[in-house]
């Protein structure tokens, strides 16, 4: 039995999973609604990323008893490019900090873009992000990443990153043996 749980505040997460869930035919839940993660064999978990780590997986992967013959897929969804082996690292770190090494070690890890819309968040986050963006203001031109240009150029706006097709690499080795 397989299993599709995701953890999205503002929906990007959520997106991927409904569509992942569409193209595998495989049952998606709310993290929140999970109740017993040992029935399934297969579990994918996509999930928001905020600077605390990923959206609810701790929660989800602290319930697990026996990772042995399971295949767990974790998927993050985040505004960084998924391409700059910076952020991936990053992210990384960030995972580490939320499940086991064992997990960790037989995980498979993809990660996707998602996007933000900034009338839709709340209060703290529109705080985070405000200094996240003066921060990157005053940063020279010359000394910004792309991903930092992009960042100043899109604040306050609404951006959306989400492309389907980079779900493919999940669905692969989702069948893979």
């Amino acid at each position: 039995m397989n299993v599709i749980i995701y953890g999205s505040k503002y929906g990007a997460a959520r997106k991927y999973a409904k569509r992942l869930g569409e193209l595998t035919n495989i049952e998606i839940k709310n993290f929140k609604y999970v109740q017993n993660i040992n029935i399934y064999e297969t579990i994918i978990y996509i999930g928001a990323l905020y600077a605390v780590g990923v959206l609810g997986l701790e929660k989800t992967f602290k319930k697990i008893k026996d990772i042995n013959r399971k295949k767990i897929i974790i998927a993050t969804v985040g505004l960084s490019d998924p391409n700059n082996l910076e952020n991936i690292k990053n992210i990384h770190l960030g995972i580490q900090k939320q499940i086991s090494e064992e997990l960790f070690e037989s995980a498979h890890f993809y990660h996707l873009r998602g996007g933000i819309d900034y009338k839709n968040l709340s209060l703290k986050h529109k705080i985070m992000m405000k200094l996240l963006y003066l921060k990157a203001k005053k940063t020279p031109k010359s000394e910004r990443s792309p991903e930092t240009n992009d960042f100043v150029n899109t604040y306050n706006t609404k951006v959306d990153f989400i492309d389907y097709k980079n779900l493919r690499p999940i669905i692969q080795e989702l069948y893979k043996e």
